[in-house]
C-alpha cells in the first residue's frame, strides 16, 4: 500500500512560521497562529497513531509541533511583557513613546 502524507502538516508548518514572524506584534498573532498550528498537528498526530504505516511525513509533523510550541511560548512571553509594560506605565505613555519612535523614523501619521 502506498504511503500518504498527513493532510494538515504543511498548512500547520506555514502557520507556525507565520506565527514566528508575527510574534513581535504584541504576541497575539503568534499565539493565535501557533495555537491553530498546534491544534492541526495534534489532530494529525491522532490520525497517524491509528495507522502509522500509512503515512510518510511523521518527522515533519514532529518538527512542526516543536515550532508551534516555541511560537506559542514566545508569543505568550511577548504578550505578557507588553501587558506588564502597559500596566506599569499606562496606555498614554505607551502611545506617546510609539509616536516619538515613528517621528524619529520619519514616519508621518
Amino acid at each position: 500500500m502506498e504511503q500518504q502524507k498527513l493532510p494538515n502538516v504543511t498548512f500547520a508548518l506555514v502557520l507556525s512560521i507565520l506565527g514566528f514572524l508575527c510574534c513581535c506584534f504584541a504576541g497575539l498573532p503568534g499565539i493565535i497562529l501557533g495555537g491553530i498550528a498546534l491544534f492541526l498537528v495534534t489532530k494529525d498526530e491522532k490520525t497517524y497513531q491509528l495507522n502509522p504505516e500509512n503515512y510518510s511525513n511523521y518527522s515533519t509533523l514532529k518538527t512542526t509541533k516543536i515550532i508551534a510550541i516555541v511560537v506559542l511560548a514566545i508569543g505568550a512571553i511577548y504578550f505578557l511583557m507588553t501587558a506588564w509594560s502597559i500596566y506599569q506605565t499606562g496606555w498614554d505613555v505607551q502611545m506617546e513613546q510609539s509616536k516619538q519612535l515613528l517621528e524619529q523614523w520619519g514616519i508621518e501619521q
